[in-house]
């Protein structure tokens, strides 16, 4: 009888190490590191603390007014850029440019939040205004949701141009972006390295032996032999 408890606890000893193995091995091969970022990323998206990404200076130089007229069509369920053309839901365009903000086109009623803006509309503050009409303008009535993309902004503001009694010469290409210091200094020693490697004189197969090195310079000492 002993023999018998004696083998059935051996038994269940044995069981209970095959399941400890078992489960021990499972987690080595399924096992999954967390992630260092949660979620997935959604381009576009910036997570606060994060920079958001500087837009580039909007370029007038190479905008093209047939395109800007293709543009213009998102605006013409309320607005005409057309001389001596009516108000609609918005104001008329023409001779935008050069306007005061706010409080020209033939007695529009518009919001005070753009009237009391001051200033006259130039290339500058329409692309500021087309980008994003309610930051330019908190509480403006204009529901459009504005243009994001700079090119766009760009040719739509030229074909207004053109829609003027004396349209204005284009604002030319901006300059370009200075390089931040870090990678100017990290420019110049990437230059200065490979300036001074270029004016080091590979040495043979003689010349290194003589000066305790050997074998410097590898296939190109043999070359120079």
């Amino acid at each position: 009888m002993q023999d018998r408890n004696n083998t059935i606890a051996g038994w269940v000893l044995f069981a209970g190490i095959v399941a400890l193995g078992g489960s021990i091995v499972t987690g080595e091969m399924f096992h999954s590191e967390k992630p260092e970022e949660g979620g997935y990323k959604i381009e576009g998206v910036v997570v606060e603390g994060e920079g958001a990404a500087v837009e580039k200076p909007i370029d007038f130089s190479v905008a093209d007014a047939t395109k800007g007229e293709q543009v213009f069509k998102k605006c013409t369920a309320c607005h005409n850029a057309d001389k001596g053309g009516a108000n609609a839901l918005g104001p008329n365009l023409w001779n935008v440019i050069g306007e005061p903000i706010g409080k020209g086109a033939g007695g529009f009623a518009f919001s005070e939040a753009l009237a009391g803006k001051g200033g006259a509309w130039d290339f500058a503050s329409l692309s500021d205004w087309l980008s994003n009409p309610k930051k330019f303008a908190p509480g403006t009535k204009m529901t459009f949701a504005g243009l994001a993309n700079p090119e766009d902004r760009a040719n739509v503001i030229a074909f207004l141009n053109q829609h003027g009694d004396a349209p204005k010469p284009l604002p030319a290409a901006p300059a370009a972006a200075a390089p931040a210091a870090g990678d100017k200094a990290a420019a110049e020693a990437a230059g200065a390295g490979a300036e001074k490697a270029a004016n080091e004189p590979v040495l043979n197969e003689a010349q290194a032996a003589k000066g305790g090195q050997k074998n410097v310079g590898g296939d190109a000492a043999k070359i120079s032999q």
